[in-house]
């Protein structure tokens, strides 16, 4: 389907024809922890990676796949593998690149949940990372070493909207041998296509704009099939040595470019470690993913609309929103991003963290609450939320006030959501 346009792909990837079981319309929810064998041999070439079809609900479900291959073609990659969550995806991104005495070169502002997992549990596994202002390459270049593993980064920055030069990013990833990850959770690829500038493997948290009703769980890795691991073999022994694991199959010889990745990702890490993602929340996210194209432009709308207002009122310390013209990342959003920079704004007072405080609670249509990227409008304080495990040298290395509040602009009538903040910030 490859000469579809994006609306037509979102709609029927992976499900080119009715399921010819039942003929259902939709995609079915396959509710099966197991498959059926025809034979010893059968399931000798299933688990020996001959045959690629389901061997186990812990590795493989179809509704599932589905949702991996619209997303897979949504970005422009090859293959992809969806997780439990957008944690996982990211967990298991990192684990099937590194291991213990690697290496990964980070973005600063990046959501509060990657950071901890770099920062505070991945070394208990023996891999460390350095966090850089992702927009001074010669501090990223300076920060790669030889154990080095990839450069990892978000399309836009969480809470800031701060958008990094993915070209060339992608450019200095590869002068070193190394990938460059993207997680595209808030650019989604409606807005913005990373594998496109160079990126090699992009994740999602699919919990986010993809699923965006606030019902769903889930994750997705995304690989763009075009790293050779091969002609970097010694930094990536995992895909390009025997894995005793797994009847000693080498990732890099047996599946190629196009391949690798994602089998090592699913037939090793899910088989080990197990997040898999559950039918019933790729159901709900197949469904949910029709109407991306619909929800996106109208998430982008409000946005800009709040953005603009924030920026006039005298209450109001300073505005974050790539797609606001004067925005430190305007030009950069006008390259990437032409079509919008999603709905998530954030802003600070002039009457400092009781004024954050205070405006937080004063909301009657906004919600506080531990999402973004909803068809309902929501905020948070990442202060003293996503980023509360921080400190605050950490958060202001990562662009974060105390007065910050970080709001997700859903799908409300503009004026409504206008109003509302209005009020909020007459208590303030």
């Amino acid at each position: 389907m490859s000469n579809y346009k994006f609306e037509t792909l979102q709609l029927h990837v992976g499900q080119e024809q009715a399921d010819p079981a039942t003929d259902s319309r939709a995609v079915p929810i396959y509710q099966t922890t197991s498959y059926v064998f025809r034979n010893s041999q059968h399931a000798a070439d299933r688990f020996g990676l001959a045959d690629a079809g389901n061997i186990y609900g812990r590795l493989t479900n179809s509704t599932q796949d589905v949702f991996e291959k619209r997303i897979a073609a949504l970005e422009g990659g090859v293959a992809a593998l969806a997780t439990a969550s957008g944690a996982a995806a990211i967990t298991y991104t990192i684990e099937a690149l590194a291991q213990a005495g690697d290496h990964i070169v980070a973005q600063k502002t990046i959501y509060g949940g990657s950071y901890n997992l770099l920062a505070h549990t991945l070394p208990g596994f023996g891999i460390t990372a350095d966090f850089v202002n992702i927009h001074d390459l010669a501090e990223v270049e300076s920060a790669i070493r030889p154990e080095t593993r990839a450069i990892y980064i978000e399309t836009l920055g969480n809470p800031n909207s701060d958008i990094p030069d993915i070209d060339a990013l992608a450019e200095l990833a590869h002068k070193y041998g190394i990938p460059l990850v993207v997680d595209n959770t808030f650019g989604t690829p409606y807005l913005i296509r990373p594998i496109e500038h160079g990126a090699d493997i992009v994740v999602h948290s699919a919990t986010k704009f993809l699923g965006g009703h606030g019902t769903t769980l889930g994750g997705i890795i995304v690989d763009s099939g075009k790293f050779d691991w091969m002609a970097h073999a010694d930094k990536f022994p995992g895909l390009t040595t025997p894995d005793e694991s797994y009847h000693g199959v080498t990732y890099a010889e047996k599946f190629g470019r196009e391949g690798a990745f994602i089998t090592k990702a699913t037939a090793q890490l899910m088989r080990d470690l197990g997040p898999m993602q559950n039918p019933q929340a790729a159901f709900f996210l197949n469904s949910s993913l029709e109407s991306l194209h619909v929800r996106m432009p109208r998430h982008c709308e409000n946005g800009l609309a709040v953005a603009k207002f924030l920026q006039s009122h005298p209450k109001v310390r300073f505005v974050s929103y790539p797609g606001l013209e004067g925005d430190k990342y305007y030009d950069m959003a006008q390259k990437y991003m032409p079509n919008g920079t999603c709905g998530v704004v954030s802003f600070g007072f002039t009457g400092g963290r009781a004024a954050a405080e205070t405006f937080m609670k004063s909301l009657k249509l906004a919600q506080i609450a531990t999402h973004v990227a909803d068809a309902r409008t929501c905020c948070l304080h990442p202060a003293n939320a996503t980023h509360r495990q921080m400190n605050d040298e950490e958060l202001i290395a990562c662009g974060i006030s105390a007065d910050m509040v970080r709001l997700s602009c859903g799908l409300e009538d503009t004026a409504d959501l206008i109003a509302d903040l209005e009020q909020a910030l007459e208590q303030c």
